[in-house]
C-alpha cells in the first residue's frame, strides 16, 4: 500500500493538474519491469503458438509495437515526460495450462525522471496488440494483472513486489 504521507505530485496547491518539475532532480540511471497477462481459447493459443494466424507472427508484431508504445508513452499519458530510453526489452511467456500469454517489458534510462509508466505502457500495447491479431478468432480474451513489478534508481529508490 502507498505510504500515507506521499502526495500526488501531479496537482500544484490550488488542485490544479500540472507537469511535474524534475528540473532539479539527479540524472541517475533508472529501471522499471512490468507484466500482465491476456487469456484467450486453447484454439487462439495453438494458432499462436504455431504461428499460422493470418495476420502472422502474433508474438513478434506484439514486441515490435510494445516497443513501440514505450517510446510515445508521453503522447499517450499526458503529464508524462518526453524520456529518452536507452533500452527496452519485451517478453511473451506462454503458459498452456491456463492458455495464457504473459508479457514482460523492461524499461532503462539515465535521466531525472523514472520509467514506471513506458513500461507500464508497453505491456499494455502488447498485450493489445495480441487481442488485435487474434481478435478474428477470439473476442472473448480478456487482459488484466497488469502492474509494475520494480524499479530501480532516482530519489525514491529501489522499489520491488
Amino acid at each position: 500500500m502507498s505510504d500515507p504521507k506521499q502526495t500526488l505530485t501531479h496537482f500544484d496547491n490550488s488542485g490544479q493538474a500540472h507537469m511535474v518539475d524534475v528540473g532539479d532532480k539527479a540524472i541517475t540511471r533508472r529501471v522499471a519491469i512490468a507484466t500482465g497477462t491476456i487469456s484467450m481459447l486453447a484454439t487462439t493459443l495453438a494458432h499462436i503458438q504455431q504461428g499460422d494466424t493470418k495476420k502472422g507472427d502474433v508474438l513478434g508484431i506484439a514486441r515490435i509495437a510494445a516497443i513501440q508504445a514505450s517510446k510515445k508513452t508521453a503522447d499517450l499519458i499526458p503529464l508524462c515526460h518526453p524520456i529518452a530510453l536507452t533500452k527496452v526489452a519485451v517478453s511473451f511467456e506462454i503458459n498452456a495450462s491456463l492458455n495464457s500469454i504473459n508479457c514482460t517489458a523492461t524499461c532503462e534510462t539515465t535521466g531525472q525522471t523514472g520509467v514506471e509508466m513506458e513500461a507500464l505502457t508497453a505491456v499494455s500495447v502488447g498485450l493489445l496488440t495480441i487481442y488485435d491479431m487474434c481478435k478474428a478468432v477470439d473476442r472473448g480474451m480478456t487482459m488484466g494483472d497488469i502492474k509494475l513489478i520494480e524499479k530501480h534508481g532516482g530519489k525514491s529508490g529501489d522499489w520491488g513486489r
